[in-house]
């Protein structure tokens, strides 16, 4: 049923884009990561690690001279190309241009950590069985221990893109050894609760036992990924034309993550659309959508049935945010519809180690700006490169 109405919808956008003008899209458009790093002066090592539970996840680095390694994760359907699609501008190259040794994660279930050493993504519900808890339980401690055994260092510094923090703090969190693993870990737009967020985010937070009942009956199981009749439908109908931009841009992105036309160009926006979304867990976005309803951050909710069998309580337990020691910066910004200040503020209050906080000066900052804005090197990379170099006593 889904696969039948999603492919009915592709085919119509796609006769549409025919009777309006084609778009010629960028030469990054059509390179991945390795591509990108490679015609930006920073060829790329490609390492496959193997998480505890057994899935296999693609780890970037581009080598930097200083050797001080700095982790860079990416928010929710995104990937490691994220980090780069600005080219000389984007975050992961200005670092590795200043010295940094750049190590670009991908989280499980995205186009290039979708493998496992048993399951099939594509024949094996199972192998989409996660949230950002497992993202934050078994793929961060398996990337980390990678990096610091390649890197000989006994700390690396992190840089997390929403849901990229998210991870994080499950990590604290949860395993709490690996604390004292980060030398700092830079939050850009922090994600740990929703409840503050505006409409249309907090609509879809009201009706989450609605979508959970869909995606149930749908059997939905993975979302946006290249393969998904969802995602072709995003990578043809968005950046094939201008009409496709904006309506993209101006109906779905812009409503989610907060309006700032001129730092995400309609140009610009044909090639991060082949980029984004690159797909992740159905079961992913309905743990946002609980953390959002309940405003608790707190472990998925499988029901009071299972929640007993699992947690031994009716309830799923909230995450202890007190047991995240690792050094902290938030960087937050007040147009962020999916990261608001004053979810920000909650988070802050429960941190026990936040040694920087920036709200960022620019008044229309949004959740797609750290990584996409047109400028990004002028209003968000010098307080990163402040931080990363104070924490490191490095000039």
């Amino acid at each position: 049923m889904r696969t039948s109405v999603s492919l009915c919808l592709v085919v119509t956008c796609i006769q549409l884009t025919n009777y309006v003008s084609t778009v010629k899209l960028s030469e990054d458009a059509n390179l991945n990561t390795t591509g990108l790093a490679t015609k930006y002066g920073h060829p790329a090592t490609h390492y496959d690690v193997v998480t505890e539970d057994g899935y296999i996840l693609t780890l970037y680095r581009l080598h930097g001279r200083s050797g001080i390694p700095v982790l860079l994760t990416h928010g929710l359907f995104d990937s490691s190309d994220t980090w780069m699609i600005r080219g000389n501008t984007s975050l992961a190259i200005t670092l590795a241009n200043n010295g940094f040794d750049v190590w670009l994660a991908n989280s499980r279930g995205n186009r290039y950590s979708r493998r496992h050493k048993t399951l099939n993504p594509d024949t094996d519900p199972a192998f989409w069985q996660f949230s950002f808890h497992e993202m934050g339980y078994f793929d961060l401690p398996a990337i980390i221990d990678t990096v610091l055994d390649k890197t000989g260092a006994n700390s690396l510094n992190a840089i997390g893109h929403s849901q990229g923090n998210t991870m994080f703090f499950v990590l604290g969190s949860e395993r709490e050894e690996y604390n004292s693993k980060i030398n700092v870990m830079i939050a850009l737009a922090p994600v740990a609760y929703l409840h503050h967020s505006p409409p249309p985010v907090s609509f879809f937070m009201q009706i989450s036992p609605t979508i959970n009942s869909l995606a149930k009956l749908l059997d939905i199981h993975e979302l946006l990924g290249d393969n998904t009749p969802e995602g072709r439908l995003v990578h043809s109908f968005c950046p094939a034309s201008k009409v496709g931009h904006k309506i993209c841009l101006y109906g779905i992105v812009f409503p989610m993550m907060g309006f700032d036309a001129a730092e995400l160009e309609l140009d610009f926006f044909a090639t991060a659309s082949v980029h984004f979304p690159a797909g992740s867990s159905m079961k992913c976005i309905l743990h946002y959508l609980q953390v959002g309803h309940r405003k608790i951050f707190a472990k998925y909710d499988y029901g009071t049935k299972l929640n007993r069998k699992i947690y031994n309580s009716t309830n799923p337990p909230a995450y202890r945010l007190e047991r995240v020691t690792m050094p902290i910066a938030l960087m937050a910004g007040r147009n962020d519809r999916f990261s608001s200040l004053h979810d920000v503020a909650v988070l802050r209050r429960q941190l026990p180690n936040v040694v920087y906080y920036l709200e960022n000066p620019r008044t229309l900052m949004n959740h797609a700006d750290y990584m996409l804005g047109k400028n990004l090197h002028v209003y968000l990379t010098p307080y990163v490169l402040r931080v990363l170099r104070k924490r490191n006593n490095f000039d």
